[in-house]
């Protein structure tokens, strides 16, 4: 049986590549969208799918808590939480849910999670902090095609 986990994974690594090192990527040496800079103990040319996966589902999903979020909510913040980091994701995600953006995913931040509107608040404020990043130009057609697609994946799972 696949969960939640399981499918938000597979939307993931369709939008993430294999290995790369690139002198203008700031991640450096990358594999499955793990970089060497936030891995610098990985072996990153070696690292298999499913050890990736795990450091996803330990580093991301598991501290986002995303288990406790609505399907549709739960992939967009995984998704924004690898792809921008967890502190932005979860103050985007208290922002979007009108409660006090203190950077801990508790009891409030979770109820809130379920309010009408969330998830497409979150989505805009992702996708309006994303343009305004000083690396927009080199890499803003990828990531406006992630961005656009991402909530008919997740709802397609939901």
């Amino acid at each position: 049986m696949t969960n939640l986990f399981d499918n938000a994974f597979e939307i993931l690594i369709g939008h993430e590549g294999g290995y790369v090192s690139d002198s203008h990527d700031r991640g450096g040496e990358t594999k499955y969208g793990i970089s060497k800079r936030a891995y610098p103990n990985v072996d990153i040319r070696n690292l298999t799918l499913q050890q990736a996966k795990d450091i996803y589902r330990n580093d991301y999903w598991n501290r986002m808590k995303c288990d406790s979020f609505p399907p549709f909510l739960a992939v967009l913040v995984f998704d924004a939480a690898v792809n921008n980091g967890v502190g932005a994701a979860t103050r985007w995600l208290q922002l979007a849910g009108g409660v006090t953006a203190d950077g801990i995913i508790g009891p409030k931040t979770i109820a809130a999670s379920f309010s009408d509107g969330v998830a497409a608040k979150f989505h805009a404020m992702r996708v309006n902090a994303m343009t305004n990043m000083p690396t927009w130009p080199n890499h803003g057609r990828g990531w406006a095609k992630r961005l656009a697609a991402l909530p008919f994946e997740a709802m397609a799972i939901s």
